[in-house]
């Protein structure tokens, strides 16, 4: 009686599996339909993105290229081709900030300060933004526009160049005669850098200059 049971059983839960399928054929159908285009819309996308950037990676090499040899025009005509092209892609920040550096380097800050506005905009990545308002600071106060330069180390993450970060903040405060903090800011970069590290002498110095500034006042009080 329990096998009869068990086998009856069995053929109406069959029974009742049939009939939804009949019941949901077109639902299912659908599902299936709609799935199929889903791998297969993810399979292009992925395909697409990777011409992308294979295309940009591409357009960046011969830009560098063309930096080497000091072919500005073609350089500066990549860049822009990137930027408008690809400008969610690295590769047209990378080109920006090489642009900025060429700029400043001639000595044309104004340049470089539009090049550093310009990556600042595409740049998606955090490190990547801590990294361009740093050189933004720079250009800033090699401007004297000591305030400006204030504004963009402000941006900077608090983790990302903290020795670089608080010298350039040091420099910036000693500019605007903002004693103490600079002499912080200097103290705070040097809790950040290595014994052995090279600037760490430079921002020593810094910080014995200010210090030997602030004597003879307090003599005088």
């Amino acid at each position: 009686m329990r096998m009869a049971f068990e086998v009856l059983d069995e053929h109406e839960q069959g029974e009742l599996v049939r009939k939804w399928l009949r019941a949901n054929a077109m639902s299912i159908l659908i599902g299936i339909v709609i799935g199929l285009l889903l791998i297969f819309g993810y399979q292009q996308w992925k395909a697409r993105v990777a011409h992308t950037r294979a295309e940009a990676a591409m357009q960046y090499a011969a830009f560098s290229e063309a930096v080497d040899a000091k072919r500005i025009d073609d350089a500066t005509r990549i860049a822009e081709a990137l930027r408008k092209d690809f400008p969610d892609s690295p590769y047209a920040v990378f080109a920006t900030l090489s642009q900025a550096e060429t700029e400043a380097g001639k000595g044309d800050l104004k340049a470089a300060a539009a090049s550093l506005d310009s990556a600042g905009q595409l740049a998606s990545d955090a490190s990547m933004k801590s990294l361009i308002a740093l050189r933004q600071a720079r250009v800033s106060l090699a401007l004297g526009e000591a305030e400006a330069a204030l504004g963009h180390l402000d941006r900077i993450a608090k983790t990302d160049f903290p020795d670089l970060a608080g010298e350039l903040r040091g420099d910036v405060l000693a500019k605007l005669g903002r004693t103490e903090d600079a002499r912080a800011a200097y103290t705070e970069a040097l809790a950040h850098m290595d014994l052995q590290s090279p600037s760490r002498s430079f921002v020593e110095m810094k910080l014995g200059d200010l210090k030997s500034a602030a004597t003879p006042e307090k003599q005088k009080s």
